[in-house]
């Protein structure tokens, strides 16, 4: 292992051979680290916490802390975070709470940029983009290829769909459903239109693509009422994976999902 002379590491802790941690660090008991990842200066990480392979984790983040959750009693609750993942300057990020499952999890192949914050009990799944100084509140849930703007923040228990663009500053209050382009301020979030270069670049095809348009002009551009146009959409245009996924994901919403502006 290369650890700096000035790092502090718990002997509890375990690091494979090939872990690197950089000047001034302190990774404290309960933490294990998996080849090949980097562990800049001045990082802090918490235990329990579970990091995979391959992970770069830059100065000054603090990883693994206690839930900023007032009911929180020091139970042993755990931050775990893949492989390939991209942890950038002064990002931090809480363990679980009990009553939230007991841990927060970032998946694989995630960039989280300077100055984020994910809160207790967040999900984030594979091939997240978080940009500089999002702040997620706890229990968010972000699926797999979404991309959250900077200086945005989320509600509690707030759900964003895969392949979703953020525009940054926004303040998410309601579930942002799969495929969506969606900004604005609390309470006025609203979708400007659908994240056609995203899908693209991540191999969607042309009739997958117009598939979901098609389901789109249903679910917010018809005057159907909600469960109508859900049924319409099963009907006409069911069986296409992408667009039952978009289907189940507004179904299961529970706090209700961000809608279209009025010229979009």
């Amino acid at each position: 292992m290369n650890i700096h002379p000035s790092a502090v590491v718990d002997p509890e802790a375990e690091l494979d051979p090939t872990v690197t941690v950089g000047a001034f660090s302190v990774i404290e008991a309960n933490v294990k680290i998996g080849k090949g990842t980097r562990v800049a200066s001045h990082v802090r990480i918490s235990g329990p916490c579970t990091i995979g392979e391959e992970n770069r984790i830059d100065s000054f983040a603090a990883l693994g802390g206690a839930p900023q959750d007032v009911g929180y009693q020091d139970e042993a609750t755990e931050l775990i975070i893949g492989n390939n993942n991209q942890i950038r300057e002064y990002v931090s990020i809480h363990r679980g709470t009990i009553k939230g499952g007991g841990k927060t999890v970032i998946a694989n192949n995630t960039m989280i940029m300077a100055y984020a914050h994910l809160g207790h009990d967040c999900q984030i799944a594979d091939h997240v983009i978080i940009v500089n100084a999002a702040q997620l509140s706890g229990h968010t849930e972000v699926a797999a290829h979404a991309t959250v703007g900077g200086l945005t923040g989320t509600h509690q228990f707030s759900r964003i769909g895969k392949f979703c663009f953020i525009g940054g500053g926004s303040a998410v209050s309601k579930d942002v459903p799969p495929y969506a382009m969606v900004t604005g301020e609390r309470g006025g979030m609203k979708i400007s239109g659908l994240n056609k270069v995203g899908l693209r670049r991540n191999g969607f095809d042309r009739e997958t693509i117009k598939k979901i348009e098609q389901a789109y002009q249903i679910l917010f551009h018809s005057d159907l009422l909600h469960n109508d146009a859900l049924d319409k959409v099963e009907q006409e245009l069911g069986g296409n994976e992408a667009v039952d996924e978009l289907v189940d994901f507004i179904r299961a919403s529970k706090r209700g999902v961000v809608r279209r502006t009025k010229s979009s």
